[in-house]
């Protein structure tokens, strides 16, 4: 079993912990809880309440561990953040002073190779959260090459997706793919060797499936939603992400919904002027100092965006879900 302890850095703790203010009494969700770091640091800071989200059952155990000492100012809920409003209802949590999202994967996860999440070590092809549902491997061994090429090219930006997708396709034809190894091997020979400083050839696409097996972006969209949704006036919104795609939709709410977006075209029906829901702090990404990409290099791609609740209501889902994912 995995020692329990700080096995995961935090990232950008400082700027989150300026970007919540936590107060006496204030109700904190730290919406991805993964090892605690947000959750112990905000508890630390002030005499509040945080209830950390975690789908994870090792996280969920971890939690039940570590946070202890906090006593019943800590409270662990089991579930995806897209239900935050849902598990934080009849609760102390159901109208926070503010709520944190860290959207990278757990290191713990991660560093465990049983997890299947990484091509560092070997491990089954699994990647799953919450240990449920369709692995990885089953992706990779029923879906067809144009949809295997579609997930890695969108979830991945991975312009090499046709040709990956082929080679996974010929591949498995042979023998299922069930290792980690296995399906980084692959991706490696068809593509040029990683140059000094350059990420592994299978980052994309590593990355691509974990999104698709998790339905991160779906999850997101609809976290976001529910964080405007459950905040008041005043509440803040803070969301840390690691990729493109996960901060172009980031970047597209806070926008839309501070009224940022750009006009739309004359040839489009007039829209009644909807109020800014959010007003940003500051409008540009926060990003991490030097020394902490120095000392965690996973915090390098890492961006901060922070919005405080304005008291106009909430948009709506249809129109927003549609903004976020780019669709028309």
């Amino acid at each position: 079993m995995m020692e329990m302890g700080r096995l995961h850095q935090p990232v950008m703790l400082p700027q989150i912990i300026d970007a919540l203010s936590p107060s006496d009494g204030d109700h904190i969700i730290d919406a991805t809880f993964g090892n605690g770091g947000y959750s112990r640091a905000i508890l630390n800071e002030a005499d509040c309440f945080v209830a950390g989200i975690d789908k994870d059952p090792d996280a969920v155990l971890r939690a039940n561990i570590q946070m202890q000492e906090f006593g019943n100012k800590f409270k662990i809920l089991e579930g995806s953040f897209s239900t935050i409003e849902a598990l934080s209802a009849n609760t102390r949590f159901s109208s926070p002073n503010a709520i944190v999202f860290d959207l990278g994967v757990c290191s713990t996860q991660l560093d465990q190779a049983e997890r299947g999440f990484s091509f560092k070590s070997d491990g089954p092809l699994d990647m799953r959260m919450s240990k449920e549902g369709e692995t990885a491997a089953d992706v990779v061994n029923s879906m067809s090459e144009k949809e295997l090429a579609d997930i890695i090219y969108a979830y991945g930006d991975e312009r090499a997706s046709r040709r990956i997708a082929r080679a996974i396709n010929a591949k498995r034809e042979e023998t299922p793919f069930v290792r980690t190894s296995q399906l980084a091997q692959i991706i490696r020979s068809v593509l040029p060797r990683a140059k000094k400083g350059q990420s592994d050839p299978a980052t994309r696409t590593f990355q691509a499936l974990r999104i698709y097996v998790n339905n991160e972006i779906n999850e997101l969209c609809e976290a976001l939603l529910a964080s405007e949704r459950l905040l008041g006036e005043g509440g803040i919104l803070a969301v840390v992400s690691f990729h493109s795609l996960e901060d172009r939709i980031v970047k597209r709410f806070f926008s839309q919904r501070a009224g940022f977006n750009a006009q739309p075209s004359r040839h489009q029906p007039m829209q009644a002027q909807i109020q800014p829901s959010f007003k940003l702090l500051p409008r540009k990404p926060i990003l991490p100092e030097e020394s902490e990409v120095a000392e965690n290099p996973r915090s390098r791609s890492a961006k901060l965006r922070v919005g405080v609740r304005t008291s106009a209501a909430a948009h709506s889902n249809q129109d927003a879900l549609k903004m976020m994912m780019g669709r028309d």
